[in-house]
């Protein structure tokens, strides 16, 4: 009998995106990338951002690789390592998504609600990436269509909202909102938001819609300073189909915006339909903080005075039960 070898386990990569017009972010990013080959692990990256990092094909390693698209190039890679804030993010996300691999953010901007950790972190985080202690979570998604004259002339998605504004400062949108096939108001506005629930700490915040913890299915809608009776942030099912018609008066027309990026020209007579993606954006978790902590820590809220369940517990008797 002979001997054979063991075969080779297959290399690990790791994409990583990083916002380079940021010096402390180039910082970090090259930071990472040091411990991350240091434990063998291939780092993948944009050719541009590449170079300004001062990593280019003269400085090419077994560690290092460089695309020149970001189109599959996620491909093979085990995370999307993204330093930056949500922006950065939400461009990662468009080359996640659609092979299905998980994000990981490492927050240089102001709130970074999507990011994991914060820039400060970045050696645990490695740590974390190297003996894979960590979870993936899946975030809903919606899909946008397009349409003008039955005929569908777009179509797009978003991980945060999809804003349907108007295009002219001095003029308002003449909207009607529809949901689940139905008529539900007319509105003049500046706009509509149709965000989903990781979504809601975002523009929909900013716009006056309610925050939804990211375990919740479900679809919001939130009208931009409309003039009606009846103009409330709305909460619906994550099967609804919803619908805004831009009314043939509007003058100028309007826009779409699907995270704040990929815009399409909407003329007066256009429809807009947003459901619930097929396809989700996969985010990794590093802690098990619930959402409130979330909260607190990123908009910085006062929870001073509180006691919490042990306190309620020491009233009742019940403090001899406690480890």
């Amino acid at each position: 009998m002979t001997e054979t070898e063991a075969p080779e386990s297959p290399a690990r990569r790791v994409l990583m995106l990083a916002h380079t017009g940021r010096d402390e972010a180039k910082q970090v990013a090259l930071e990472c990338i040091s411990m991350l080959n240091s434990h063998g692990i291939i780092v993948r990256l944009l050719a541009p951002e590449a170079a300004d990092l001062g990593l280019d094909a003269t400085s090419y390693d077994p560690c290092l690789e460089l695309v020149d698209t970001e189109e599959g190039a996620g491909h093979d890679c085990e995370v999307v390592l993204v330093i930056g804030g949500d922006g950065t993010i939400l461009r990662a996300a468009e080359i996640a998504r659609p092979i299905g691999i998980a994000l990981l953010g490492v927050n240089l901007g102001h709130v970074g609600f999507l990011a994991e950790a914060e820039y400060d972190d970045a050696e645990s985080v490695i740590d974390a990436l190297v003996r894979r202690r960590y979870t993936i979570e899946d975030r809903l998604t919606i899909e946008v269509c397009v349409y003008r004259d039955g005929e569908e002339v777009a179509r797009t998605w978003a991980l945060n909202e999809a804003s349907v504004e108007k295009a002219a400062r001095q003029r308002m949108l003449e909207v009607v909102v529809e949901v689940d096939g139905r008529p539900l108001s007319r509105w003049g506005c500046d706009g509509v938001v149709f965000a989903t629930p990781t979504g809601s700490t975002a523009y929909n915040f900013s716009a006056g819609g309610p925050v939804v913890w990211p375990g919740v299915e479900a679809l919001l809608v939130v009208p931009i300073s409309a003039h009606a009776l009846f103009a409330r942030p709305m909460v619906v099912a994550p099967t609804s189909v919803l619908a805004v018609e831009i009314l043939a008066q509007t003058e100028g027309g309007g826009v779409l915006w699907c995270d704040g990026r990929r815009p399409v020209d909407l003329q007066p007579g256009a429809r807009i339909e947003v459901s619930r993606g097929d396809t989700p954006v996969r985010l990794v978790r590093l802690h098990e903080a619930p959402f409130s902590d979330r909260l607190v820590r990123k908009f910085g809220l006062s929870v001073e005075g509180w006691r919490g369940a042990s306190e309620r517990r020491r009233r009742n008797g019940e403090g001899s039960h406690d480890a």
